[in-house]
């Protein structure tokens, strides 16, 4: 069983389920794990370059989309 949401993919043959910048087997979380600790968009992409920018600015958008959504 695959689902896809935007830029993020989610399979149970892929890292067990876990959402996953789609086309890669990077987790979603480990952006936002980056972010938290300061790191930068520039350094995430020097560990993890099967990931691209597109990618991340799509999700951030998406994700402050539904933030504003839900407290609008």
């Amino acid at each position: 069983m695959s689902q896809n949401f935007s830029v993020i993919g989610i399979s149970t043959e892929i890292m067990g389920g876990t959402p996953v910048f789609i086309g890669t087997r990077v987790p979603i979380q480990t952006l936002f794990d980056y972010l938290e600790a300061g790191e930068s968009i520039d350094d995430f992409l020097e560990g993890f370059p099967t990931v691209s920018r597109e990618q991340i600015i799509a999700l951030l958008e998406e994700a402050k989309k539904q933030l504003i959504s839900r407290v609008a």
